[in-house]
């Protein structure tokens, strides 16, 4: 019902059109005249006129084919542009070339001018029909109480400035009226943009923001460069307006620049960095047409090593996680993406001895990324003996299960707060490590390990945190004001996991640049900045002092490791160190038969077997 509606209002529109153009033909016939006779009425000779009203009859059927056949009546006129513009010129130019055409086959005689006249006249016409719509709703949209509209400043006056500040100028969904725009090329300052100024470059933001109270700044520069993001966004985030950008070029080329189009700023914009860029040939060759295993694959880093993997045609993709809410997430994903790849999603633990030996053996895999492990520094401070059994025990299973069924190539997942550890977690990851090395000399297998930071976005970073707290209207809290962190993306530090296990040969800590430290509390100020609030005004910071098991900052490499570079710049290898590996097993060992009996002690026992773990040494506020 309510589609024949829809189409019965179409058809009426259609109709009206039609009468309106078949109208605007003769009226501009009659208009041509009066031109070509400068305005005197009675100095029209009766002759023309009636010459011209004729055989109107047959130049109004041909228009309105020619208008049909020009899409004049099947164009969205809300949003009519250029295109729909010069549709109209070249549809009356060409009725005027049938008047013409009439009027020379029945030997009739007018002016040579007046055809140039009526095609004016009829373009005039016609575009007004078309265009008195938008006219008469921006006029309607520009009188609105200011109040309800948000106040927009966009940067950059190029192509994808261009199509918001259409967008923004022609929507009727859309609450929001550009103010100003503003753009560092001195050539298009003091030009207009469908109306709007432009005011001059990016040093004039807070200045303008101030003047035409802004509401909201948008950045409309896809191709820019993340170092000049960051500089215009440490300009932006000091005015208190909230900020959003368009993601990418690629919207440009696809025609899909549009207010919905555009993304909350980020604070991964104001890392201020390009994107980590990997060798993807490398990483094909790799995992092409092998079985790939990912324990912990419903995680933040092991479910992006599954969606990289995936890209590059394994032969098979084994998932394996503990937590089935995320893991059936991912199953989903990879099912719509990769309807061809063969995928198996198991739930299991890697505490499971019996359970990892059944799957390695059904399966065989080829190459195992090994992301299953506890993270949480603060979780597993309260409940050490977990940490141990999960990270320690549980890396162990799997260490021997891909031995056992001779598995090309082992990567595990380690942290920077393996390094002199201060908390049990980066204490039982530095076993793993020791774990790792000691394997790679006794088996076939080439087991190495991947060292990196803090990642931005994970299930156990920050900024979700900080959001929320945010979002809550505060206050948002930091442990110290000193406390700093490397940072990457998910994806960045996922693909230099895989290119790293490209480069292995057995052995190897593999290290990861992670860029320079960032502050948290400057993380936590920006991000506020970011969401439109004014730090410690709107959103106050609150310092609750380090977590058990916390430093001030992670180190990358312990005192007895050198660097050796990679192909890669951003990969490095840490000198293996030696340890005692009868000694060390015999303690690992006794570790495993010691943890299941829930001691209280367990730190001392680990510390045994890591030397440079110091619980004790955790920094006091």
């Amino acid at each position: 019902m309510r589609i024949q509606l829809e189409n019965n209002q179409l058809l009426l529109k259609k109709l009206i059109l039609v009468i309106y153009d078949s109208a605007a033909v003769i009226v501009a016939s009659l208009l041509a005249l009066f031109l070509r006779f400068e305005g005197e009425r009675d100095a029209i000779p009766r002759q023309y006129v009636e010459v011209s009203q004729q055989y109107i009859y047959i130049v109004i059927i041909i228009t309105v084919i020619i208008f049909y056949a020009l899409r004049l009546y099947g164009s969205l006129w809300s949003y009519a542009g250029a295109t729909e513009l010069m549709n109209i010129a070249f549809a009356s130019v060409l009725s005027a070339g049938v008047q013409m055409a009439v009027m020379v086959l029945l030997d009739m005689r007018m002016p040579r001018s007046y055809y140039v006249f009526y095609a004016g006249c009829l373009f005039v016409l016609v575009t007004i029909s078309r265009y008195s719509y938008r006219a008469v709703r921006s006029v309607i949209k520009r009188q609105k109480d200011a109040k309800e509209c948000s106040n927009v400043l966009i940067v950059g006056a190029g192509g994808a400035g261009n199509m918001l500040v259409r967008e923004i100028s022609n929507s009727g969904h859309v609450n929001k009226r550009v103010v100003c725009i503003v753009d560092d090329s001195k050539a298009k300052q003091g030009s207009f943009l469908h109306g709007v100024k432009i005011m001059g470059g990016r040093e004039q933001i807070p200045h303008l923001v101030k003047k035409y109270r802004v509401d909201e700044i948008m950045l409309a520069l896809p191709s820019a460069p993340a170092k000049e993001i960051k500089q215009i966004l440490d300009i932006c985030k000091e005015t208190g307006c909230e900020l959003k950008r368009l993601p990418g070029v690629y919207q440009l080329v696809n025609g899909e620049v549009s207010v919905s189009t555009l993304k909350e700023v980020d604070v991964n914009d104001l890392l201020g960095r390009e994107p980590v860029k990997v060798d993807l040939s490398a990483i094909l060759d790799y995992v092409a047409g092998k079985t790939i295993l990912v324990t912990g694959g419903g995680g933040s880093i092991g479910s992006e090593i599954c969606r990289q993997v995936a890209q590059h045609n394994p032969k098979r993709l084994v998932i394996v996680d503990i937590y089935e809410n995320t893991t059936y997430d991912i199953q989903n994903e990879l099912k719509h993406k990769y309807p061809n790849l063969e995928l198996v999603v198991l739930i299991a633990s890697v505490r499971n001895t019996k359970r990892m030996d059944i799957i390695f053996e059904k399966y065989r895999p080829n190459i195992v990324y090994h992301a299953a492990a506890h993270k949480h520094v603060p979780l597993m401070e309260d409940s050490p003996n977990e940490a141990v059994k999960n990270n320690v025990l549980g890396t162990l299973k799997v260490v021997q299960a891909a031995d056992k069924w001779k598995v090309r190539r082992f990567v595990m997942i380690s942290t920077d707060k393996a390094v002199n550890p201060t908390n049990i977690m980066g204490a039982t990851k530095r076993i793993c490590e020791m774990i790792i090395q000691t394997y790679n000399n006794r088996s076939r297998t080439e087991f190495v390990a991947v060292r990196f930071g803090n990642v931005l976005g994970s299930n156990g970073s920050v900024i979700p945190l900080f959001k929320k707290q945010i979002a809550q209207g505060g206050p948002v809290t930091v442990t110290h004001p000193d406390i700093i962190r490397y940072f990457m993306t998910i994806p960045e530090a996922v693909s230099l996991v895989l290119q790293a296990g490209a480069y292995a040969k057995g052995g190897e800590i593999f290290i990861l640049d992670m860029g320079e430290p960032v502050k948290i509390a400057d993380l936590a100020r920006n991000l506020i900045l970011l969401s439109g609030h004014k730090p410690e005004e709107d959103i106050a910071i609150e310092y609750t002092g380090l977590r058990p098991g916390e430093k001030l900052y992670e180190e990358m490499l312990m005192d007895e490791e050198g660097l050796q570079d990679t192909e890669n710049k951003l990969i490095h290898i840490g000198k293996p160190i030696r340890i005692d590996e009868e000694q060390f097993l015999m303690k690992l060992e006794n570790l495993a038969k010691y943890v299941v009996e829930e001691p209280e002690d367990i730190r001392e026992r680990v510390q045994d077997v890591v030397p440079t773990y110091h619980p004790e040494h955790v920094p006091q506020v």
